[in-house]
């Protein structure tokens, strides 16, 4: 759910979606994955065992360092600069959105995602105000994970990273792409590389601070759930399938009726 701070450039660049994306998606599925936190063993997740340790470890090294941290910062950084520094890193998450939506095929995904960066670039002054949203100009965040499926690579095992958390055999396959994507990555000076890293992955945490009430039940389920379901969201670009209650799953003529059965 968090990143180490090191002096290896991989470690240091940040997924648009990587960090804590174990508690965003709570925002989207935390009603559907609340109700499937009794089920039995997930078939997307076979080596829970060993998942479960992972997430421990995990949950330890962010109640111990990263949770206070982010609590400090959400208190002694006024709104509006906390706003700033998320449309900042943002706004370089788009690169990424660019390149991916031109391999997934979706040349016009791709120019939103480059026409909201050279506009919060210029007149948003370097990302920090996001003018393309309000002049309602948006994109659909992609990375090489959801790339991936869209080349085939459809299901995959769910699988938790020591320190980066939730992700699947398929997005961590693409998590190299997603590093060296991201323009942190290029920049020469370990000291500024670390500075924005950290600062990125503490204002990130401390925005999901609220949403960790939704937690209900076994946590690692509900993560899990949470994850799996928002990520296939993701991959179908918000298509949910077929409606269920699709009309003509009921359609009926009068003749089905008796005459009896039959008003007017």
């Amino acid at each position: 759910m968090w990143q180490g701070l090191n002096n290896e450039k991989p470690a240091l660049s940040m997924r648009s979606k990587g960090l804590p994306l174990l508690l965003a998606t709570l925002l989207v599925t935390s009603g559907c994955a609340s109700t499937q936190m009794a089920d039995t063993a997930n078939p997307d997740d076979p080596w829970e065992g060993f998942n479960r340790k992972v997430f421990a470890f995990n949950d330890v090294v962010d109640r111990y360092t990263l949770k206070p941290i982010a609590k400090g910062y959400r208190t002694i950084t006024p709104d509006p600069v906390q706003t700033g520094v998320g449309n900042f890193f943002s706004n370089l998450g788009e690169l990424r959105t660019a390149i991916n939506s031109v391999l997934q095929g979706k040349p016009g995904n791709a120019g939103l995602a480059t026409s909201r960066f050279l506009i919060n670039s210029t007149v948003g002054i370097a990302g920090l105000l996001d003018y393309a949203t309000l002049m309602e100009i948006t994109a659909d965040e992609e990375d090489f994970g959801q790339t991936l499926a869209v080349w085939g690579w459809e299901d995959s095992r769910y699988l938790v990273l020591p320190l980066l958390g939730p992700s699947t055999l398929r997005d961590t396959t693409g998590l190299p792409a997603d590093i060296t994507s991201y323009p942190v990555y290029y920049v020469d000076d370990d000291t500024v590389r670390i500075s924005l890293t950290a600062l990125n992955l503490i204002d990130v945490r401390a925005g999901l601070l609220d949403q960790e009430e939704l937690i209900r039940g076994d946590r690692y389920r509900f993560v899990r759930d949470a994850f799996l379901q928002s990520r296939q969201f993701e991959i179908s670009d918000g298509e949910l399938g077929d409606d269920p209650f699709a009309a003509d799953d009921f359609d009926f003529d009068d003749s089905d009726f008796g005459d009896d059965d039959v008003t007017d």
